[in-house]
């Protein structure tokens, strides 16, 4: 963590779905704080609302009660107009799936948002090279998805999240269809992006070898926060962090194996 400066503010969330005998609390009142510059990992098993948390922060739903602030502005009360500066402009969004258009090139894909909204592209030809160059996909720009391993496609999928400059990058379980190599690749990648460019991102991942990359990590349980683990720095080498993840997600219950 670089600074102690709040970026984004979970205050008493709470996430309801159904009425009556079929009612189910997702989320029972979570509250934490991420912070500039943090690389926040969020654990848990299946069906602890890990997954219905971020879907809140990123405005794909609505928070049955409680606040969500960035940058002091509550984005949980947003409208659809705020909904869509918001998606297109504070936030980055890195799926499990790549989600990429099948007949665009990458770096066509790359650009989508701020074609979308309406940005001028040119602007950020260089912040599109920058970006390739980090994450080692300059030579796959002129390709299509049906060109790229999994790994590529999750590359350029970071890099189109990334190119709007977003206050923070949310990434829903970005290492969850990648094979070990590669999965490795794309946090060794995120992470350096997270340390040279100060990017503030949140991840959801059940691999705890992908959670080992953060700085901080929440695990969730039944809707609420069972447990705050943080990397001791300086000093603590990521294969330590690693083992102390595995020693909570053994309490969260079953091993990492049943962790999702």
């Amino acid at each position: 963590m670089k600074n102690y400066e709040k970026l984004l503010e979970v205050i008493q969330v709470e996430k309801t779905y159904g009425t009556g005998q079929t009612e189910t609390e997702a989320l029972k009142g979570i509250t934490f704080d991420v912070f500039s510059g943090e690389f926040l990992g969020i654990m848990g098993a299946s069906g602890s609302g890990k997954s219905t948390l971020l879907h809140c922060i990123a405005t794909m739903q609505k928070p049955t009660k409680g606040k969500i602030l960035l940058q002091g502005v509550d984005i949980s009360s947003f409208k659809s107009a705020q909904l869509s500066n918001y998606r297109g402009s504070k936030i980055g969004y890195l799926f499990q799936e790549f989600e990429l258009i099948d007949n665009l090139t990458a770096k066509e894909n790359i650009l989508l948002p701020l074609a979308i909204h309406g940005e001028e592209i040119k602007s950020r030809d260089k912040k599109l090279e920058e970006l390739a160059d980090q994450l080692d996909i300059l030579d796959v720009l002129q390709k299509f998805p049906s060109q790229l391993s999994g790994g590529q496609k999750q590359r350029v999928a970071a890099a189109r999240a990334l190119i709007a400059n977003p206050s923070i990058l949310l990434a829903d379980e970005p290492t969850g269809a990648l094979d070990t190599k590669n999965a490795k690749n794309l946090m060794e990648k995120l992470s350096t992006i997270n340390s040279n460019d100060d990017t503030t991102v949140l991840m959801v991942t059940h691999d705890a070898n992908a959670a080992s990359f953060c700085s901080r990590i929440l695990f969730i349980q039944d809707g609420v926060l069972f447990h705050e683990m943080r990397r001791r720095v300086p000093g603590e080498s990521q294969s330590s962090f690693y083992e102390r993840i595995l020693s909570v997600l053994a309490q969260l219950g079953g091993g990492s194996s049943n962790v999702l």
